[in-house]
This record gives structure tokens, sequence and C-alpha cells, in this order.
């Protein structure tokens, strides 16, 4: 089980396959255990890795919430491609890990070869709707913090799968990982030049828009609606996402 020390921070990763580097994010309060319905399709010709977020899954929770940001997530990302001998990677995620994937283009666009954005919003322009949206995370952090173990431990039954250790560490990743500053992400979207991957569930009603603007505004990008399924397309429906995956990493250049 590989270990990657973050600043004393141990992030857990996973690796399968051989080929070029596509890294999974996962979504706000799920873990790495999200897509085991994708490791044999994708690590077939390449190396997928997978991860937990800090305050997520088998992944360190520090108690010093300044520990908890999108820029060290960013961060966290780039040692990864590091340890696994990877100067460039298709990154991408689902929700969360989508958004963090935009962001990540931002900070190291030499370091993306595509971007596989899924079920993902890009943030917002405006500070009204930004604020509203932190103010979610903000009461997501508080019922983590006022049920404990017994939140988290009603995660399991989730469709996500996968175990975590610790409902403070999943309220500080609320805080400090969910919510969001400015809106960079968005205005980022036309400045990307490589081949993007729109996916989105047709019943996830709240992104259906947000893959829209995505489409629009990312130059070339491909769209692809996923027929009944949700926010968590890749588990709805996992062989319909997969074919779109494979299809869009097997048309991607040398």
């Amino acid at each position: 089980m590989p270990l990657l020390d973050r600043d004393g921070v141990r992030i857990h990763y996973e690796v399968h396959g051989k080929g070029p580097v596509v890294l999974l994010s996962h979504g706000y309060s799920a873990t790495s255990q999200m897509w085991r319905g994708q490791i044999a399709a994708l690590s077939k010709d390449h190396t997928l890795v997978t991860w937990d977020m800090r305050g997520h899954g088998r992944s360190d929770s520090p108690d010093d919430p300044a520990r908890y940001s999108a820029e060290a997530t960013v961060d966290d990302m780039a040692a990864l491609l590091d340890a696994v001998g990877a100067e460039r990677a298709v990154i991408g995620g689902l929700s969360l890990g989508g958004y963090m994937s935009l962001m990540f283009h931002a900070k190291y666009p030499q370091r993306v070869r595509a971007l596989l954005i899924l079920d993902t919003g890009p943030g917002f322009r405006k500070d009204e709707a930004r604020n509203g949206w932190n103010q979610q995370a903000a009461r997501t952090a508080e019922r983590f913090e006022e049920e404990g173990m017994a939140k988290v431990n009603a995660l399991r039954e989730a469709s996500t799968g996968g175990t975590h250790r610790s409902a403070t560490g999943l309220a500080l990743a609320a805080r400090g990982m969910l919510a969001q500053r400015d809106g960079t992400v968005i205005e980022s979207l036309p400045g990307i030049g490589v081949p993007s991957l729109i996916v989105v569930g047709a019943d996830d009603t709240p992104f259906l828009q947000s893959a829209e603007v995505m489409a629009a505004k990312i130059p070339g990008a491909q769209k692809v609606v996923i027929p009944a399924a949700g926010h968590v397309a890749n588990i709805d429906q996992p062989q319909a996402f997969n074919d779109a995956v494979l299809g869009f990493l097997n048309s991607l250049p040398a």
C-alpha cells in the first residue's frame, strides 16, 4: 500500500497497469475506491493512478486546518506524478476531483496531456453564487463535526464505497478544499489547450448546465452525456462510462 509523505501528511495511492499515466481524483467524501469499476478497463493499456485526498480514506487527516487547501491538493497531485515518474499525464476526476483537475491544469499546464472532467462544475465567477456554495460547504463541515463517526460510518453504505478514518478530516476538507476562493478555474477554461472530455450523467441535473458551459468554453472539448446516470456516472453506468473514457484515451496522440 504505497504512501506518499507530503511534509508529514501521508497520502495513500494505488498504481494499476502499465502505459501512459492517467491520474483520477475522487469526489468530496468519497475515496479512491469509487474507481473500482474502472480499474480493469483503464489499466489494460494505461498506468492508472488513484488516490485518497487528505482528510479522506486511508490518507492522513492532520489537525491543522491550514494543511487543507485546494493549493495543497493540487501540489499533492503533482507529487503523485513525480512518485510514479510521470512528467505528463491525463488528469481527471469527478466533482471535487474534476474541479481540482482543472485547477491543476491552471497551475501546471505543462504536466497535463489531456483532461477528464466528470460530473463537475467549473466554479463561480460571481461572488454571490460562490458564497452560496461555500455556505453549503460550511453546513457539510458542521454535520461531520456534530455527528462525528456516526456520520462517517453512514458513508460506508454510500454507492461510492471506501471508508474514512476521521470525521474531523472530512470537516476540515469541506472548509479548506470544497469551499472556493475565487473564479480562477472558470476563468481559465478558454485557455485550456489540451484535449478535454466532459462526462455528465443525464440525471445529474445540477451539473448538466455546468457541462454545457465547459463544453462551450474549453476549445475543442468533447461532451458525453451518460443515459440513466446521476452524479456518479462511473458507478451508475460503468460500461457506458468506461467506453466513453477509453474512446477518448485511445484517440489521443502519442
